[in-house]
């Protein structure tokens, strides 16, 4: 029999896995905390003395609320760029928040943030916490083999394909990689030493400052701009952006900026900062492979 302290202590034992499951599948930790107290109150509603699999029946109750949820989202057509002066405003992200964006990786949730309802909830419960797809079905309300196209439609979208080698990948992953961990320690040196001494930065006017021009030449101006706006390498990540390694500025995980950069040998040739919220859209985002 579950008792209401047993009942108590076994929810208690889930939090952290139920909230792990709210955050993916919502990315926002305050979405996730109200889903999970949704589910605690269910619970206390429900008569769970045949439920043999408590933990099970706990994650299909808040796999559920999560996508209803996101449903109705879709239904506001809530676009993730609708707050972008907030998230341009924000000077830093709460350490909680930072933590989780940390545990879950910031392009990643950048990626998951471009499905569909259904097809983030079946990726994130299969792919990420192992959950049978004959599980999943009734959770999205589909058939199993529906379910598992829909993880399968929304893993091709996490992962993607690249458009150079493996060895190229890897090059263009070490020079972006250098390029982001000097900006975002305000590193000078390592700036110029990163980027090309004929370096051209190109960018969307939304995406600067006012009075700073679209366009920049040259190592030593492009290293002290970049020095002056370090704040986003801050929430930067590297990812795949239209099959080249590039970066995704998202605070709170929300896409805000995209770089695609240019390496030409061990140095950045080129990069453009894309703002506008079309153009964006229409960028091909993906992880980076392991």
């Amino acid at each position: 029999m579950h008792t209401d302290d047993v009942l108590t202590r076994e929810f208690e034992s889930q939090r952290d896995h139920l909230h792990a499951v709210a955050y993916r599948i919502l990315g926002s930790p305050s979405d996730a905390d109200d889903a999970v107290q949704e589910t605690w109150l269910r619970l206390a509603r429900h008569d769970v003395e045949h439920v043999r699999n408590l933990p099970g029946w706990l994650t299909t109750v808040v796999s559920r609320i999560c996508l209803d949820m996101l449903r109705a989202r879709a239904a506001r057509r809530e676009d993730p760029l609708d707050d972008v002066d907030r998230l341009e405003d924000d000077r830093t992200e709460p350490e909680r928040e930072a933590v989780l964006i940390e545990s879950v990786g910031r392009a990643l949730l950048v990626v998951l943030d471009r499905l569909g309802p259904d097809e983030r909830v079946a990726f994130v419960l299969h792919d990420l916490f192992a959950v049978p797809f004959d599980q999943i079905g009734p959770i999205v309300g589909r058939t199993t083999p529906t379910a598992k196209k829909l993880a399968s439609r929304a893993r091709q979208r996490v992962r993607g394909e690249y458009a150079t080698s493996p060895t190229d990948l890897a090059v263009q992953r070490h020079v972006v990689d250098a390029f982001l961990g000097a900006a975002r320690g305000g590193d000078l040196e390592g700036l110029l030493a990163v980027l090309a001494p004929d370096v051209l930065r190109t960018a969307d006017r939304a995406a600067l400052p006012a009075g700073v021009p679209t366009r920049v030449h040259g190592a030593s101006t492009v290293a002290r701009e970049t020095v002056l706006l370090r704040r986003r390498s801050q929430v930067a990540a590297l990812a795949l952006v239209d099959g080249g390694v590039g970066i995704v500025v998202a605070p709170h995980g929300r896409l805000l900026l995209a770089l695609t950069v240019a390496v030409r040998g061990d140095r950045v040739a080129a990069y453009e900062v894309i703002a506008d919220p079309a153009r964006l859209r229409e960028l091909t985002i993906t992880v980076l492979p392991d």
